[in-house]
Formats: structure tokens, sequence, C-alpha cells
């Protein structure tokens, strides 16, 4: 299998979603939402989850849905958790390029107003701040190309992947 795909990780709120199915349609590729395949399996929301059996169910459960992938020409958009899964993120890399969008704490916190009801895989006690900091070394790590978001619309981050993915 070629490494054709292109995976999408970053903060929730960060447009992983959005942009990915912009993408798959400028690319001509097909897009799988993880957070939206494992509600569909799971046939409960991912606050449901977190809510009845816990943050690390749900980080369990989405490692258990992203080594499951066997794809190609696809645009993955990943839980913001993924990359706490070590065996999640090498069999991601296994499948294509991986695409951090950064997006900075300011901008996340105007985007996120349903933080406590969004379903994210984080301790009952931190804050999204701490969330943030906690996080975005994974994201550094893991990546393969950084996409800095801030004062981009959602046309030109695509146009910026593509470029960077010819």
């Amino acid at each position: 299998m070629t490494a054709s795909n292109f995976i999408l990780i970053g903060m929730p709120g960060s447009g992983k979603s959005t942009i990915g199915v912009i993408l798959a349609k400028k690319s001509s590729r097909d897009f799988i939402d993880i957070d939206v395949l494992i509600q569909s399996h799971e046939h409960r929301s991912l606050q449901d989850i977190v809510d009845n059996d816990g943050y690390m169910t749900l980080r369990d459960i989405e490692e258990k849905w992203v080594l499951t992938l066997d794809c190609e020409n696809t645009v993955i958009a990943t839980g913001g958790s993924v990359v706490y899964s070590e065996r999640s993120m090498n069999h991601l890399a296994s499948l294509g390029s991986i695409i951090f969008l950064d997006v900075d704490l300011a901008n996340l916190e105007k985007r996120i107003t349903d933080y406590d009801q969004r379903g994210i895989a984080r301790r009952p006690d931190q804050s999204f701040s701490e969330l943030f900091e906690e996080r975005s070394e994974l994201y550094r790590r893991y990546s393969q190309i950084t996409i800095a978001c801030d004062d981009l619309n959602q046309e030109v981050i695509c146009a910026e992947i593509l470029s960077r993915m010819a």
C-alpha cells in the first residue's frame, strides 16, 4: 500500500473535520472522521462514553478503531487524543503523512464554547489550557508537516497542505 493518505491531527477546535472535508474534495480523496466512526460503531456520543465509562475508555476505543484503518487515497481527521497512543500514531504514519493543524490557545478558546460537553478525552479536573500544553508537545512530536492555521482561512489551509504534499 502506498502512503497516499493525509492524516490530520490537532486540538479540538483546530478544524480537523472541516478542513478534512474540504481537503478530500480538493484532492479527490475519501474522507474518514474518526470521531464519527467511533460514534457510529459504538452507537453513542463521545460525551456519553466519557460520562459513563471514563476518558481512558474513550482513548482505548479510539485506538481500537484507528488500528483497524486500512485505506488509501483518504483524508483522515483524527480525534484530538489520538496522540496519546504510540501504536495509533505509528499505524497512522504507516498509512500516510501526518499533518498538524496548529492553532494557538486563544483562538481555540474562542472556538470551543462547549468544553465540558464536547466528548474530549481528558481528566475531569483538567482545564483546556492544561490540555493544550500537554498535547502540543505530542502533536509536534508525531507530525511530519505543521500548518500554522491562526491567520489562515480554510481554503488557504487546504492549499498550503496540497502544496506541501506535492
